[in-house]
């Protein structure tokens, strides 16, 4: 079957797709717009699908169908079975397959020219071959370390290996040989086959795949669990960073702009991150996230029978006098999956005419927005999930702050300890509120492995329990009251 789009109705079309996509991430931004956001990018890459598979000419459209289909099928079972703790490890994957085939297609582009010749190449690229060969260079190593990090940040995720940073000796010096190999094979890659009267030489190209699978490892590798959102987000831009380079191999505009749209879109997440967890942006870029070394005071020291627990009855009684109470998600939500019972809470405070927000950090949880899905999946209004300024704006005057399995975002020694890894770190005020409530299941640290002072003011109470249960227990005893 042919069918083929001219080009300037093709390069419309992914006009079409680049403004859906901005358009949409502007939406994402917004819980109250976020379905209609990720609907509208979905449409776009539809279009930019159908665009391209109608740009070739003769195509085997059966068993392009068939792939679409089964994809679909996969990607919908996916989506409505994961459990929503494991969405970090889902993003993670996601990005790591787009890598693994931005690189598969880049050698694929190659296998063709080296059969068919440079023939086959469009005559923009005939006339220069340079172009395309540096590009396929990019492409892989890109592709491939997005690839091989984002298996590693998985892992990482899910438990299957060690959450803890680990660094080889003089890491920056093998990050930077590994990197200057890459550039020198691409370069000679590049210089050898542009030449009409050399054959391609693969071994260029298989060194580059090996030295970026060494890279995409060593620095993955080296990132402790609290910075997972980083990396997260940063694999997120090289995976757009390794599809707009593939564009350059057929000139297929799509591709570039929205490699670029995504690549840059990556970066600006890849900065917030790093400012909300202080962390340096440029020292990401090079590897270096390994926060600085911790001094301070042991839990012990901290802690030292200065704890006041209390029960779900007193956590009641306090609640039923509050007029204004904020509650602090965080990781431990997640994992008791408590987020039902955390929304008949806050059914039963506004139900007595209470003032209730919810306090959202942006790196609560595993990685941005983990907590606004969690909530919204309950149907907690999307208006009462306060950013970090308005939340701390509001926990100024607030009678009540519950923390749900929240720590390092909640951690007053961000703004005093120098010798902390989240020294400098935005948090969420909470030790401003009259009363603060803490539920979590033991004293053990958050990431970042330091006590919380928080947790012994005269103004905190601890409930040493899971939260959902914790939870479900003083729902009962306010409806008992």
């Amino acid at each position: 079957m042919e069918l083929h789009l001219d080009p300037k109705i093709q390069i419309l079309f992914y006009l079409v797709t680049v403004v859906c996509f901005v358009f949409g991430l502007k939406m994402l931004t917004s819980p109250r717009t976020a379905r209609r956001g990720n609907l509208l990018s979905g449409i776009g890459m539809l279009v930019a699908i159908c665009t391209a598979l109608f740009s070739f000419g003769v195509v085997d459209y059966t068993t392009i169908l068939i792939v679409f289909v089964v994809g679909s099928a996969i990607g919908a079972v996916l989506a409505y079975a994961i459990d929503l703790r494991a969405i970090p490890q889902m993003v993670a994957i996601l990005n790591g397959f787009g890598g693994a085939v931005s690189a598969l297609v880049g050698v694929a582009e190659l296998n063709s020219v080296m059969e068919k010749g440079i023939s086959t190449l469009s005559a923009d690229m005939q006339r220069t071959p340079s172009l395309f060969f540096g590009a396929v260079g990019v492409d892989t190593f890109i592709g491939t370390l997005t690839f091989w990090g984002s298996m590693i940040a998985f892992a990482k995720l899910q438990g299957l290996i060690s959450e803890k940073a680990f660094s080889l000796p003089f890491k920056n010096v093998i990050n930077s040989l590994l990197l200057l190999g890459t550039v020198v094979l691409t370069a000679l890659l590049t210089l050898n086959a542009s030449d009409p009267g050399n054959p391609i030489n693969l071994t260029y190209l298989i060194g580059i795949l090996v030295l970026a699978t060494l890279l995409g490892l060593t620095l993955t590798m080296a990132v402790g669990g609290a910075d997972m959102p980083i990396i997260i987000a940063l694999f997120i831009s090289y995976a757009g960073l390794s599809a707009g380079a593939l564009g350059f191999t057929n000139l297929n505009y799509g591709l570039i702009m929205v490699g670029a749209l995504v690549g840059a879109s990556g970066l600006i997440l890849t900065a917030t991150m790093a400012k909300a967890i202080n962390r340096n942006f440029w020292g990401i870029i090079l590897g270096n996230i390994t926060p600085p070394t911790m001094v301070v005071a042991g839990a012990d020291d901290i802690y030292a029978g200065r704890i006041k627990s209390t029960s779900a009855e007193e956590f009641a009684m306090i609640l039923e006098a509050a007029n204004s109470v904020c509650i602090v998600p965080g990781y431990g939500l997640a994992v008791a999956q408590a987020q039902g019972t955390c929304r008949d809470l806050y059914n039963e405070l506004t139900a007595d005419g209470k003032q209730v927000t919810f306090a959202i950090h942006p790196v609560a949880g595993r990685m941005p927005g983990h907590m606004n899905v969690l909530l919204a999946e309950v149907d907690i209004p999307y208006d009462k999930l306060l950013e970090l300024d308005d939340s701390n704006a509001f926990l100024g005057d607030c009678d009540v702050a519950i923390i749900l399995g929240a720590n390092d975002v909640v951690n007053p020694l961000a703004r005093t300890a120098k010798d902390t890894p989240i020294y400098g770190m935005p948090i969420l005020d909470v030790d401003k509120a009259r009363t603060v409530l803490v539920i979590k299941r033991s004293l053990s640290p958050g990431f970042s492995g330091i006590p919380n002072p928080l947790f012994i003011n005269d103004n905190t109470l601890m409930l040493f329990k899971d939260a959902k249960p914790a939870l479900a227990e003083m729902v009962k005893a306010y409806r008992e009251r």
